[in-house]
């Protein structure tokens, strides 16, 4: 469905075509019609759907032409990354018309501070904010939410996930029991059910959880021990020097830095980012990143959702994610808006369980790759879900190769650039 099929208004439709999109993907094509209706919403869409969009079009919509100077939206999300990258695309997006909007989370000075309380004052129309953050300028009194009419929680499973529920519970309690609620997820666990049923009410539901990485992913994997990993590592990379943008996902905020100084020992200069490091320090490091400055990025899970930089060529998973789901997310970053990327996953012989549950949920299985000859025989694959068939690989590090290829191909086609952009 094209933008202009589904009733918005003149500024809106110019700002989208300026930023030169024309089809609704599938979550905006059926979000953004009840949303605009004044329904609740419980969506479940993973990250680079358009989700971002389905909610912050049909607001901007409403706000159109609006006078009042009081808060009208509020967006919650799990991290500071997110806020930033939400309230960019609702700059974005309003460029035509006339709505402010304001970031706030944690990590900042007292002038950041000062910002946040004039802003909540003021009656900035949209504002997006981490839990933390928000309850404790709420608790000061001066955040004035009366006229709220609308609320938006985003990645509501990582936010339960990140141990926000009572500070969530608190928000809700502060907020005018009248508003429109909107709620997605990328996942529907029995917490976001209730969640849900304490928050909206009689809501429409969507479900675009199917969770597969996206069709232009090459995804591959090496089975590897892990003293093998950096050496891997350093044949990968050295064999991808076309590459502009390469994120490294791992899993603890502390191999960030010991990766990181690895790839710089060996000629390939990287830069990590964790929460080691301070709020101005990673924005600085993401507007590296973002604008090539900076080509290897190694990070921890909480980038998987929480970056939005178009042409990242290649995710390579130092660590196999513990969640199934934090799979897809850090394969999202690559292949975004119909491009291509490469997906290379190491796993060592305690992640191989993780793999299964992996290939599981994408209905796949992901292309094994041999080990670089100097680097010796990695560990053999053992079948830790009996009975699924397909996955035995019993050789000398040679393995198997799977050719088929699956299509997941969405509403629309391919007609123009889809609003792909999370």
């Amino acid at each position: 469905m094209k933008f202009t099929e589904i009733g918005l208004n003149d500024q809106l439709l110019e700002a989208i075509g300026y930023m030169g999109f024309e089809n609704a993907t599938p979550i905006q094509e059926q979000a953004i019609p009840p949303i605009m209706k004044g329904k609740d919403i419980i969506g479940c869409a993973q990250t680079g759907t358009g989700k971002t969009a389905a909610f912050v079009l049909p607001i901007l919509h409403k706000l159109t032409n609006r006078e009042e100077s009081t808060v009208n939206t509020l967006i919650i999300v799990p991290t500071r990354e997110l806020a930033v990258q939400i309230e960019q695309q609702i700059q974005g997006l309003s460029y035509f018309i006339s709505v402010s909007s304001k970031a706030i989370y944690g990590g900042g000075d007292g002038k950041d501070w000062q910002a946040d309380k004039d802003a909540l004052k003021s009656g900035t129309d949209i504002i997006v904010a981490t839990p933390g953050k928000l309850l404790s300028h709420m608790k000061m009194g001066y955040a004035d939410f009366s006229s709220l009419e609308h609320l938006i929680l985003d990645e509501a499973d990582r936010m339960l996930d990140m141990g926000f529920i009572d500070d969530l519970t608190m928000i809700f309690k502060k907020l005018p029991e009248k508003r429109q609620n909107l709620m997605f997820s990328a996942t529907m666990a029995a917490a976001i059910r209730k969640l849900a049923r304490t928050l909206l009410q009689d809501p429409v539901e969507i479900n675009l959880a199917l969770s597969k990485p996206a069709e232009g992913v090459k995804q591959s994997v090496f089975l590897t021990f892990d003293e093998q990993k950096n050496p891997l590592l350093k044949y990968i990379l050295e064999k991808r020097k076309d590459y502009k943008r390469i994120i490294l996902f791992t899993s603890t905020k502390d191999k960030v830095n010991e990766i990181a100084r690895y790839l710089s020992k060996n000629g390939l200069t990287a830069q990590g980012i964790s929460s080691n490091l301070d709020q101005k320090e990673r924005e600085e490091v993401l507007r590296g990143f973002r604008s090539g400055r900076i080509r290897l990025l190694v990070a921890t899970d909480v980038m998987s959702r929480g970056i939005d930089i178009k042409e990242i060529n290649m995710v390579i998973n130092y660590d196999c994610p513990s969640d199934a789901e934090d799979y897809v997310h850090r394969v999202g970053r690559t292949a975004r808006a119909n491009e291509k990327g490469e997906a290379v996953t190491l796993v060592n012989p305690k992640d191989m369980a993780r793999l299964s549950k992996i290939q599981d949920l994408i209905g796949s299985e992901i292309p094994q790759r041999q080990l670089p000859e100097a680097l010796g025989e990695g560990p053999k694959w053992v079948d830790k879900k009996p009975g699924k068939g397909g996955r035995n690989f019993k050789g000398k590090g040679k393995p198997r190769h799977h050719k088929k290829k699956h299509h997941h191909k969405g509403k629309g086609g391919h007609k123009k650039q889809n609003a792909k952009k999370d």
